[in-house]
């Protein structure tokens, strides 16, 4: 039988870079991230093969010093790695998105300043759209930049930084009334500041904290922070794109590309669900054979099985939309709604199939079971994605009266 979630039409290299992934991910990822993430520590020898591998510069142009990768071989790469541990395909998430609104909005100097050390990397990316009292409403943004002759004064609080101790590179989008009149729309006096700390916690430089980690219920090994600006002075050339009041749409553009990566995380702990599920249904038995033989769970894996490989495809054609340079957003929302939560069902169903085991920390099916509800509203709550996805079938199929 073939494997779950195979992708047509790829080519040799990304073939090649697939396996190599998931050769990886079944030696070095699978048998320690259990342990690991009970510990909720961060897994610096898994990073460290990561950059090894290239993975950290996949998208990045080869004129940086990246492969130049697909989004399609890049989500394929997350797939993979969610399917050993979903924190680590995290950490490198919000690397590329920072890469990505580099690459696509970025000055020629921002670009030839952090994207050689970010495909190294030597700089590791986080972003910040969120704040405490804010949730989905991005309109809502209260921290704000104030011109200040050749810089700009940041003062706020921002909130759900994956990696916002580990990183050196931070794209921080507040408001900036400069050059905006009063009563121009919200979305139109946000900008995108790119702001240098040094990793860890604390005063990581004058004028930016970073307070400690955020415990969660899953999730763990990678760091979710905080960020609090308090007279926080950034040179004006640090402005993304070097223009202010585009911040909003930088933002969006590269969370369209977090929505691929967020459906690809989905696919891959739905994948391992399913073979975890589907390995412990052969091995326990009940009434006197294997628990697979009962057509109960044949039913379960059998819908477990079509989740995953529906999700797969969706996954595969947002990134491919993508890719040809159309507007995505509508795919992005219906394969980050689908895949997150078709994979909290499959691992609903998986851990059902483990019975009392599932329940036991010393079971796989334990941890998934706490990481999939963060998929539910990792960039963009369900409700938000259906928002999406609604009035863009609106557009699409506008009334003609």
């Amino acid at each position: 039988m073939a494997r779950l979630a195979q992708t047509a039409g790829l080519t040799d290299v990304q073939q090649e870079i697939l396996s190599t992934v998931r050769d990886f991910v079944d030696k070095e990822i699978i048998p320690v991230a259990t342990e690991l993430e009970h510990r909720d520590e961060y897994p610096q020898q898994i990073v460290d093969g990561l950059k090894e591998l290239g993975l950290f510069g996949l998208m990045i142009p080869e004129e940086y010093g990246g492969l130049g990768e697909s989004l399609l071989t890049y989500a394929l790469c997350v797939e993979e790695i969610a399917r050993g541990w979903m924190s680590v395909s995290g950490i490198i998430n919000t690397h590329f998105i920072v890469a990505y609104m580099l690459k696509q909005h970025g000055t020629q100097e921002q670009k030839d300043h952090f994207l050689p050390r970010m495909a190294a990397g030597d700089i590791r990316g986080a972003f910040s759209m969120s704040e405490p009292g804010l949730g989905s409403d991005v309109s809502a943004i209260t921290s704000k930049a104030v011109k200040d002759g050749d810089e700009y004064v940041l003062n706020g609080q921002k909130m759900w930084l994956t990696n916002g101790g580990t990183s050196s590179l931070v794209a921080v989008l507040v408001r900036s009334d400069e050059g905006h009149p009063e009563g121009t729309a919200p979305h139109k006096s946000m900008t995108t500041f790119l702001v240098e700390k040094e990793p860890g916690f604390g005063e990581v430089r004058p004028g930016l904290t970073i307070p400690g980690k955020i415990e969660k219920m899953g999730y763990k090994g990678v760091d979710t922070t905080e960020l609090i600006m308090d007279g926080l002075r950034i040179p004006a050339d640090r402005v993304l794109g070097g223009v202010t009041g585009r911040g909003f749409y930088q933002m969006m553009d590269g969370v369209e590309v977090g929505r691929v990566n967020v459906a690809a995380r989905g696919c891959g702990v739905a994948q391992r669900a399913f073979e975890l599920g589907v390995s412990y249904a052969q091995q326990r038995h009940t009434f006197g054979k294997p628990i697979a033989q009962h057509q109960a769970i044949q039913f379960k894996l059998a819908e477990m099985a079509t989740k995953v490989e529906a999700a797969h495809a969706m996954m595969v054609n947002a990134a491919r939309k993508k890719d040809s340079g159309e507007r995505n957003d509508l795919e992005a929302g219906m394969a980050k709604y689908l895949a997150s939560e078709y994979c909290k069902e499959v691992v609903e169903d998986a851990f059902r199939i483990h019975g009392g085991y599932g329940f036991s920390k010393e079971y796989e099916i334990e941890r998934l079971y706490r990481e999939a509800p963060m998929l539910l509203i990792g960039e963009g709550t369900a409700e938000i994605q259906k928002m999406i996805i609604g009035r863009r079938l609106l557009e699409e199929y506008r009334f003609q009266g």
